[in-house]
């Protein structure tokens, strides 16, 4: 997922801010001053973001039918000091809370796979599915060692999701397969309601 990250690109203007007001006398006017900047520009920030969040949810749910997404354990991603800082500037918590009410106001269904599926992992290739035991942040892409497809670590992802979605709705229909840990958060449309099929995000 991509977004704005508002906070990355006006960085430089908050440190500065924030080292303004450092200096500056407690009590004083010019403090006082200070404080109302930096609450500016971090309310600046925020607004970015959530403008960007609404209208990529926006256009999601009006294309997209169903749409699969991750449950990520956000609260232990932001401890890896390298992440951390992207990690909330992109406002995870907030594309799903976004995601969810809208699919529900327009009859899409967000299909929620939990954060012990292995997108990255497992192999998506047609009839393989093979599970690599560790996979690192850091690697980028990988060989299967079983039927030896490449793959784009978030494309692969990607694929098992729309797998993953794909059998949650076969067996909401009466089908069989679906996954036991998927949490659906909105009403199938209207059998006369016409959408796109599928996207997912990782």
């Amino acid at each position: 997922m991509t977004g704005a990250k508002p906070h990355k690109a006006l960085l430089s203007r908050l440190q500065r801010l924030s080292r303004s007001l450092s200096r500056k006398v407690k009590g004083s006017a010019n403090r006082h001053k200070a404080k109302q900047k930096l609450a500016k520009l971090h309310a600046q920030i925020a607004n970015i973001r959530k403008d960007c969040l609404h209208q990529l949810t926006t256009d999601l749910t009006r294309r997209f039918h169903t749409i699969g997404i991750e449950d990520l354990n956000v609260s232990g991603m932001v401890k890896n000091r390298h992440l951390s800082r992207a990690i909330s500037d992109m406002g995870f918590f907030e594309f799903r809370r976004q995601l969810e009410y809208k699919a529900e106001m327009r009859g899409s269904v967000v299909v929620v796979a939990d954060r012990f599926f292995a997108s990255s992992k497992t192999c998506s290739a047609s009839g393989c599915g093979h599970k690599v035991d560790n996979l690192p942040l850091s690697i980028r892409q990988w060989t299967c060692p079983v039927c030896g497809a490449v793959h784009d670590r978030d494309v692969n992802a990607a694929k098992n999701l729309q797998e993953y979605a794909v059998s949650y709705t076969v067996s909401a229909c009466g089908g069989e397969g679906a996954g036991s840990r998927c949490k659906p958060k909105a009403k199938p449309a209207p059998v006369k309601q016409e959408f796109n099929t599928m996207t997912t995000f990782s």
